[in-house]
């Protein structure tokens, strides 16, 4: 069995300061660090997720090409300098990316998902048909945020009759 971490969207437009700033967003990352640090030292893939406004420049809200804000966190850079980043354009990361393929190439069966926003890209990545093709999916509870504490729980409860759920000491313990 190998396994990997999946960490979508931590970018500086989801942080203070960013275009759309979300609920618990430190915490959401601090917990990521954690995932990274003690996936790696498992000798796990990390993947970093990146999305990127599919629209005219400075068309989207947030998320645009060449800003600030579509810059991957520089603490998740810090803690995963050498993981791949797969850029996205749609809410599932393995839609019209390398995704499945990079993880085909290093015989990945099992993924551990982290990131922003739970109720968008780790619910439509978690769910993707391509999703189902892996043995088995772990939402990492802690390692997640999105608008607010009441659509976190919310879809984290929802997501949770379809896939796993742990903290990222039960996952990576």
């Amino acid at each position: 069995m190998s396994q990997a971490l999946i960490v979508i969207d931590v970018q500086n437009d989801y942080f203070a300061g960013g275009a759309f700033p979300l609920w618990n967003a430190d915490a959401a990352l601090d917990a990521t660090e954690k995932a990274i640090r003690a996936a790696s030292a498992k000798g796990m893939a990390v993947v970093l997720v990146q999305h990127v406004a599919k629209a005219p420049p400075g068309a989207a809200p947030f998320f645009n090409a060449d800003t600030e804000g579509v810059k991957i966190h520089p603490r998740v850079l810090a803690a995963a300098p050498q993981a791949p980043i797969v850029v996205k354009h749609y809410p599932d990361a393995f839609e019209d990316t390398t995704l499945h393929e990079l993880l085909q190439a290093r015989s990945v069966d099992e993924l551990l998902v982290c990131g922003m926003m739970t109720q968008h890209c780790v619910t439509y990545t978690s769910l993707s048909p391509r999703a189902g093709s892996y043995r088995k999916l772990t939402v990492l509870r802690d390692a997640v945020t999105t608008l607010s504490e009441t659509v976190n729980k919310l879809a984290l409860g929802g997501l949770g009759r379809r896939v796993g759920m742990a903290t990222v000491d039960e996952a990576l313990a």
